[in-house]
């Protein structure tokens, strides 16, 4: 912008008013907007999609709420959490890393040692454990077996006797004797209980023991074991020999 002022002399120099064009200030009202955000994972609805809408990538998201933003604790007192954010002054456990493990009571007897030991566990955590599947006498009368059929691991699942999970899945046969068993049938189970095995020798039934898992032993130790079943064998010989003596 161009400006004009007198010239002339001092005469000339008299108050007046100032040439200067008059600018016109418009003052214009600016509406401030307000800043929203919005989370996209948030709106979404999940849910069945009404009509024929499929559910799709971009129509996933959790439910409204279920999403929480962690706390940030640490961050000065501003945050509103106060100086040691409820961590304290001093100790472990104010300070930054992992902390203690889980149980730890400092040093002095902890509570699972503290309480007294459960039965079963004087072997380890596994001895309490059941070793087999067991089934009783009347459980497999009541199945409907017929004559001469096999009772077996996978005859009682295919009858829904049992129907063993997890752990239980991989755990022989074992039969007990609670009940009365009216028909003859073949059993093939790992062990039978000294009750059942006496009922079905009586009622005339096949038992086959099938072989379990051998555990390993060291070789010196498998030798060692063979022999003394040697010696045992021998010394049981023996004896009988002498009791036959005499009445012969």
């Amino acid at each position: 912008m161009r400006f004009n002022f007198p010239q002339g002399n001092v005469s000339n120099l008299r108050p007046s008013l100032c040439s200067i064009p008059s600018l016109k200030t418009t003052t214009t009202t600016t509406q401030r907007r307000r800043l929203v955000v919005v989370n996209k994972a948030a709106a979404v609805v999940v849910g069945a999609p009404g009509g024929n809408v499929r559910f799709r990538l971009d129509n996933l998201g959790p439910q409204p709420g279920s999403r929480k933003k962690g706390k940030r604790k640490g961050r000065g007192i501003a945050a509103g959490q106060g100086n040691s954010c409820g961590f304290g002054m001093r100790g472990q456990k104010s300070r930054s890393g992992p902390g203690v493990r889980p149980g730890f009571e400092g040093g002095q007897m902890p509570l699972y040692r503290r309480i007294p030991k459960l039965k079963g566990i004087a072997g380890g955590m596994r001895k309490g454990l059941p070793k087999y599947v067991p089934v009783n006498l009347k459980d497999i009368e009541d199945a409907g077996f017929e004559e001469g059929e096999e009772v077996s691991l996978e005859s009682l699942k295919h009858k829904g006797l049992i129907n063993p999970s997890g752990r239980e899945r991989k755990l022989p046969l074992k039969i007990l004797g609670d009940g009365e068993l009216k028909v003859k049938l073949s059993f093939k189970a790992r062990a039978f209980s000294a009750a059942a095995k006496e009922k079905l020798e009586a009622a005339g039934c096949n038992l086959t023991v099938l072989p379990g898992r051998k555990k390993w032993v060291k070789p010196s130790v498998a030798k060692n074991i063979a022999r003394a079943d040697e010696y045992f064998a021998k010394k049981r010989a023996a004896a009988a020999a002498a009791a036959e003596a005499p009445s012969a």
